[in-house]
């Protein structure tokens, strides 16, 4: 019998999905040796990103519940099974990429989590090197997770700042957890100061974003980034517009972009802009309330169809804390008309986010959680 030369049989495993590379790795050690290849795994995950296929909504329900629906049919849902391997164990997603997922439960241990391959890696844990006050301060954790393609890692970046009374400063740090190395290290401090308890950075474009505070007492947001390569931080420019008006400003990435939520009051009526970073910032859509023809002003925008005319929409709850409602929409960029989707079994209340499957592994080294389906 003739055999399909070798280059063919990487192109056409190529376009196939996880879960079938996954299953026809029993084939033949010479298909599994191929499929475990770092450089096929890195082909494979190029391949899905420029082609926008293998990817994945995961939705977070009730804090311990996950599930995933495919991003190609939006049809149904799919339970996935938890990554901790403990159902009733509380965790929240701190970011994603290339299809890894960082995940943090309640007793502040972090894990890097594969859905495709259902493998996860529990984190070194790493002090706080600076010591607490004898009476209690407010502390802000900031977290952000990316890959770096100068050094072909991925990292992890903590943020702790401890504010004193009146919003005084008294200490930060920040640390950078690689996966390569399996371990934590202490970076350059940063210039600026942390408004929220806990916030999740969002990566684009081979760097992570936050909005901050430039002092303690400033009333308006900036935006700052940490270049995964430099391992600097800089603050990035708002859009023109958002600078002279009083903004509930969101972040999201969206199509490897960095997209800015800006929600304001114009003539006693709530107005919604959505931009997005390319080579500059473009205002991408702008409705008001009153005429808001996705009948709600607080929408998640999550990706852009494949042909990139489209924006998928997922509806929230309340503009500062995004819970979603388990609805979703198409909004057409062109007709600016809206088109329902319908998802089985999607559980109400959530957060989601996006992710694209991979064969992305962990660290062997590292310490590995048995989560296996039974």
């Amino acid at each position: 019998m003739a055999t399909l030369p070798h280059e063919m049989t990487i192109e056409i495993l190529l376009r196939l999905s996880v879960k079938d590379l996954l299953r026809f790795k029993c084939v033949s050690k010479p298909w599994c040796s191929s499929i475990d290849d770092p450089d096929f795994i890195k082909l494979h995950l190029s391949h899905s990103v420029k082609t926008n296929t293998n990817h994945s909504l995961i939705l977070r329900h009730c804090e311990y519940h996950f599930f995933s629906v495919n991003y190609d049919s939006l049809k149904t849902t799919q339970r996935l099974n938890h990554p901790l391997g403990e159902q009733k164990t509380p965790i929240k997603i701190l970011g994603t990429c290339n299809g890894l997922l960082a995940v943090i439960d309640d007793n502040g241990r972090i894990f890097l989590w594969n859905p495709s391959t259902r493998k996860s890696q529990v984190l070194p844990s790493t002090e706080i090197e600076f010591s607490s006050p004898s009476i209690f301060f407010p502390r802000s954790t900031y977290y952000g997770f990316g890959y770096d393609p100068i050094s072909d890692d991925y990292k992890l970046v903590r943020m702790v700042q401890v504010h004193g009374k009146n919003n005084s400063y008294l200490h930060s740090e920040a640390k950078v957890y690689s996966l390569r190395s399996n371990s934590w290290r202490r970076i350059k401090d940063f210039c600026f100061y942390l408004s929220f308890y806990r916030e999740f950075g969002f990566l684009a474009d081979n760097a992570l974003y936050w909005m901050v505070l430039k002092t303690p007492q400033s009333g308006n947001k900036s935006l700052v980034g940490f270049d995964l390569g430099t391992e600097e931080f800089r603050f990035v420019e708002l859009p023109d517009s958002c600078l002279n008006k009083r903004f509930c400003m969101n972040l999201k990435a969206m199509g490897g972009y960095l997209c800015l939520i800006a929600t304001y009051t114009e003539f006693n009526d709530d107005v919604v802009d959505i931009w997005i970073m390319k080579e500059s910032w473009i205002k991408l859509i702008s409705w008001k309330k009153s005429e808001s023809i996705l009948g709600f002003p607080i929408v998640i925008p999550l990706a852009f169809s494949k042909s990139g005319d489209k924006v998928l929409f997922s509806i929230a709850l309340h503009k500062f804390v995004w819970y979603d409602l388990g609805r979703f929409v198409w909004y057409d960029l062109g007709s600016k008309k809206v088109e329902k989707v319908g998802i089985r079994d999607v559980p109400i209340l959530h957060d989601v986010d996006l992710y694209v499957q991979s064969l992305v592994p962990l660290n062997s080294n590292a310490l590995m959680v048995n989560n296996e389906m039974p």
